[in-house]
């Protein structure tokens, strides 16, 4: 069973910068895919960004120039670099991962910004 934690969430000003990280344990290596969404209040949760175990990346339009998502398969863990952040950002991010079992969704991490 895989497990993932998410970590680096807070109280941003706009413009300003964040990190999400989301470490992984568990059965590993049988991870492909993994990804963050993020919720805000009274709205669905949404796709950010996914990235497969070869590194290959994909983003939602509305964060697609403003964030990048990275692994590091050695680490077991992934990351968010969010620039530029907006108020509309402000939402819980939630760390995924995909194996053959299907999807591992992490408690969550708060990201606010403030404008």
């Amino acid at each position: 069973q895989v497990q993932v934690v998410e970590s680096g969430g807070g109280l941003v000003q706009a413009g300003g910068s964040l990190r999400l990280s989301c470490a992984a344990s568990g059965s590993i290596f049988s991870i492909n895919a993994m990804g963050w969404y993020r919720q805000s209040p009274g709205k669905q949760r949404e796709l950010v960004a996914t990235i497969t175990r070869g590194g290959r990346t994909n983003y939602a339009d509305s964060v697609r120039g403003q964030f990048t998502i990275s692994r590091d398969n050695a680490k077991n863990r992934q990351y968010l670099q969010m620039n530029s952040l907006k108020p509309e950002d402000t939402a819980i991010y939630y760390c995924n991962a995909v194996d053959i079992e299907g999807r591992h969704w992490g408690q969550g991490i708060q990201v606010t910004v403030s404008s």
